[in-house]
C-alpha cells in the first residue's frame, strides 16, 4: 500500500484527538493516555455494556488491586516466564510488591478465600480491572499500546466435564458483543506453544488443554488458524483477531483453559463424593483492554460511531433564536430519557455550519417556526435520511428504543 494511501485511512490517534478523545501529555508518560470528556463517555458505555452483558451470563464482578507482593506472582509463573515485561518491584519496608500484569492470580486467591462445592460450579469472576506492563518507548502508540490497561478479564472456575461448555459460550459472548459494537474478527487462532523455555514445561498439561479447546473451536462451528508461539506461558488459547484499516492484525478477545494456575495456588471443590477436586480455570476476554476496543471502534467507524456508543447521540438545532427555548425542552426531555443530547444554537453559526459540525452525531433534531409551534422536530440521520417531522415525544422514543436495542442501525 502507498503511504498516500495509507494516509487517508483512519488512524486512532490522529482521529482521537481530533474528536477530543484522548490525549497524551509527556509530564504524564508515554503510553499513559488520559481520557477527555468526550471519549470517557464511550469508554464509561463500553464498559457498563460489558458489565451488564456479563451478569445476564452470569458472571459476579469483582474488584482486585493493582498491586500484588512479588511472592504472588513466583507462584502464578509470572515471575519466571513473564519478568521481562513487568515493573520493577518496589520495597515497602521488608515486602517486595509490583505493579500486576495480569488479574488472574488475584482471581485465583479471591476464589482460594472461601471454600466451594461442586454445586457451585462453575463460578464466574469477572472484572474491568487495571494492569500494567512494561512495554519499550519504541512500541507505544496512541491506544493500542500502553503502559496501563483497563482489562475486561473473567475467570470461570469449573469442573473438567464444564470445561468445554464454558469455554464456548464464552465465544459465544464475544460474537454476539462484535454484533452490537458492528466490529467483525477476522479470524480465530488456536494459539499454541513454540520452542524455547517461555513456556510451562508440562507436556500432559498442554495436550489436554489443546484437545479441549479444539473441541470448543469444533462444537462452535468456526474456522481458525493454528499459530505456533502465541499461547499464553502457562496454556494454549483461542484468539480473536481483528484487523486495523491497513490490514494489521491483533488479538482483542481470547478465551484460554488453564490448568497449571489451579494447580499453583492448590485450588479445590468438595465433590458429590466429599472428596477434594481441583477445578479447571477458564480465562476469558470479550474485548480485551478498553484501550484497544475504543481504538479499533474509532477505526472501524471513523468516528461515527453506533448510537447506543456515541458521546452525543442527538444534537437540537434551533433555527433561530425565537425557537432556542423550544430546543432546549427538547434536550431536557431527551437527557430526562436517559439520551446524550446538546443544543447546537444559531450563536453557533448557520444552520448548514452546525449541521456540518454534528455530520457525527447519530441523530439531529431542526427545530423552526413551524415546528416550535406544532410540538414536532425534523429529524435528520447521520447517514443522510431524513425520516421528516416527528412529534417530540415519538422522535425521543424512537431513539431511545434504538439505543436499547444497541447494534449498529440507526433507525427502525
Amino acid at each position: 500500500m502507498n503511504e498516500r494511501v495509507h494516509d487517508r485511512l483512519p488512524d486512532h490517534r490522529r482521529l482521537g484527538r481530533a474528536l477530543d478523545l484522548f490525549d497524551t501529555d509527556p509530564l504524564m508518560g508515554a503510553g499513559l493516555p488520559y481520557w477527555l470528556p468526550d471519549g470517557a463517555v464511550v469508554r464509561h458505555t463500553l464498559e457498563e455494556y460489558i458489565r451488564e452483558a456479563e451478569r445476564r451470563a452470569g458472571y459476579r464482578h469483582v474488584y482486585s488491586p493493582a498491586l500484588g507482593k512479588r511472592e504472588l506472582y513466583e507462584i502464578s509463573g509470572h515471575w519466571d516466564h513473564y519478568s521481562d515485561d513487568m515493573y520493577p518491584p518496589m520495597r515497602l519496608g521488608e515486602e517486595q510488591v509490583v505493579l500486576r500484569p495480569s488479574l488472574c492470580p488475584h482471581h485465583a486467591l479471591i476464589y482460594r478465600s472461601r471454600s466451594h462445592s461442586y454445586r457451585e460450579l462453575p463460578l464466574r469472576i469477572a472484572e474491568l480491572g487495571t494492569m500494567h506492563r512494561a512495554e519499550l518507548s519504541g512500541v507505544l502508540g496512541g491506544l493500542t499500546r500502553v503502559r496501563a490497561i483497563q482489562l475486561n478479564d473473567a475467570h470461570i472456575f469449573c469442573t473438567l466435564d464444564q470445561a468445554v461448555d464454558e469455554a464456548r459460550a464464552a465465544l459465544e459472548l464475544i460474537s454476539r458483543a462484535y454484533a452490537d459494537l458492528g466490529i467483525e474478527a477476522v479470524r480465530h487462532r488456536l494459539s499454541l506453544p513454540g520452542a524455547g523455555g517461555k513456556y510451562v514445561a508440562d507436556p500432559a498439561l498442554w495436550r489436554r488443554a489443546t484437545a479441549l479447546l479444539r473441541e470448543v473451536l469444533d462444537a462452535s462451528g468456526v474456522e481458525y488458524e493454528e499459530a505456533v508461539g502465541e499461547a499464553a506461558f502457562y496454556g494454549p488459547k483461542i484468539d480473536v483477531q481483528i484487523a486495523d484499516p491497513a490490514g494489521r492484525e491483533s488479538t482483542l478477545s481470547t478465551v484460554q483453559i488453564d490448568f497449571h494456575q489451579p494447580a499453583r495456588f492448590d485450588l479445590h471443590y468438595i465433590g458429590a463424593d466429599g472428596a477434594r477436586h481441583r477445578p479447571v480455570m477458564v480465562h476469558r476476554s470479550v474485548i480485551g483492554s478498553v484501550e484497544r476496543a475504543v481504538a479499533h471502534l474509532v477505526e472501524a467507524h471513523g468516528g461515527a460511531f453506533p448510537p447506543w456508543l456515541a458521546p452525543v447521540q442527538l444534537v437540537v438545532l434551533p433555527v433561530a433564536e425565537e425557537q432556542a427555548g423550544q430546543a432546549a425542552a427538547v434536550v431536557e426531555a431527551a437527557l430526562a430519557r436517559g439520551l446524550r443530547a446538546e443544543l447546537a444554537g444559531p450563536g453557533q453559526g448557520t444552520l448548514g455550519a452546525r449541521i456540518r459540525a454534528a455530520r457525527l452525531v447519530p441523530y439531529q433534531a431542526v427545530i423552526g417556526a413551524r415546528e416550535a409551534g406544532a410540538g414536532r422536530a425534523a429529524v435528520r440521520l447521520r447517514d443522510g435520511r431524513r425520516p421528516g417531522e416527528l412529534p417530540v415525544p415519538e422522535l425521543l422514543s424512537r431513539i431511545a428504543e434504538r439505543v436499547s436495542a444497541r447494534g449498529t442501525a440507526l433507525w427502525a
